[in-house]
């Protein structure tokens, strides 16, 4: 897009070649939505290109009745924010995988950064947060899915299921303590994971998608279990509400990080360490905003923060893990 031509030719009433300035070609597509044919005179390119934009997931649209339509507005954004390096490098919103250490992190990162910058954390799961990632919707999605030492593998695997992939790279946030949040009542009576798949145990578990979910198949399967052999009384939708409900003695038992059990004053059972990394575009890792976040979680106050919380080992932190070719 750094090549674009924001002029095009148009023969006047002489016959000759002109052109055109750019607020007439805006001014000649007032529709809310616009056709393959419509945005490619608008962007200057042929039809051809628009369509490999389209497959690549690098432009915004909708298919509508078998046909593609491009929102006038996303596209004049996405036009922007590919121009120079990006306008947008006022803005920094992560979603994905959830951890409380980010969180406390971006919270004061807003916090200090105030109204010059948007800085925002939504947590979604892991796959919801690629799916966002991959339809530009976001800037970095923090990402956890498997043990420690297969993520090298398991992470960039996961990644390359998205046809933005190319386009990504992987930074090392951290590496956290994995395995089951539990009532201290319940902490009490039994010290084994097998002893809590007992009926009488009630689980709060997580949607599809999620890291904290893939953890929990992966570990009934290390005991042949069946998720529907848990007695399942909450799905959750984040690793907090997760670990509210057992708080409010509305579940016994749920995967999650230690932190996150320190945080509502849980018992903890470890199953083993995991790496939560952070996915997002190339051109967004060399923003000031994301370098200034990696700045954050490498300093000593993040270092405080993280031994608080329990669970927690930052060597690494901020290194490119794949995505450097």
């Amino acid at each position: 897009m750094s090549g674009m031509n924001f002029a095009y030719n148009n023969r006047d009433s002489s016959g000759l070649i002109g052109k055109k300035p750019m607020a007439a070609v805006i001014s000649t597509h007032n529709d809310v939505f616009m056709s393959v044919k419509q945005v490619a005179e608008y962007l200057h390119l042929n039809e051809k290109k628009i369509y490999a934009l389209v497959n690549d997931g690098g432009i915004p649209a909708t298919k509508v009745t078998g046909k593609w339509m491009f929102p006038r507005e996303l596209v004049d954004r996405w036009m922007l924010d590919s121009t120079h390096g990006g306008l947008l490098t006022d803005r920094l919103v992560i979603s994905g995988g959830e951890d409380p250490l980010l969180h406390h992190l971006t919270q004061e990162f807003a916090r200090d950064t105030g109204a010059h910058a948007l800085i925002s954390y939504n947590p979604t799961g892991t796959r919801l947060g690629l799916d966002l990632l991959q339809s530009n919707r976001i800037d970095a999605c923090g990402v956890h899915w498997g043990p420690d030492t297969e993520s090298h593998l398991r992470h960039p695997a996961l990644l390359s299921q998205y046809s933005q992939h190319h386009h990504w790279v992987l930074i090392r946030a951290f590496r956290r303590e994995q395995g089951l949040m539990v009532s201290r009542e319940i902490a009490d009576k039994t010290s084994t994971i097998d002893a809590l798949f007992d009926s009488h145990y009630r689980w709060a578990t997580r949607q599809n998608g999620s890291g904290s979910q893939r953890f929990l198949l992966e570990l009934l399967s290390h005991y042949n279990v069946s998720k529907d052999d848990l007695n399942n009384q909450v799905n959750a939708l984040s690793e907090r509400e997760a670990a509210a409900a057992i708080a409010m003695k509305q579940s016994d038992v749920a995967p999650g990080a230690r932190a996150t059990a320190k945080e509502y004053g849980l018992a903890f059972i470890s199953f083993g360490w995991e790496s939560f990394d952070i996915a997002l575009p190339r051109n967004i890792w060399f923003r000031r905003l994301f370098q200034d976040l990696v700045t954050r979680l490498k300093s000593q106050p993040c270092q405080a923060m993280a031994e608080r919380l329990t669970g927690y080992n930052l060597e690494g932190a901020g290194d490119l893990v794949w995505g450097d070719d």
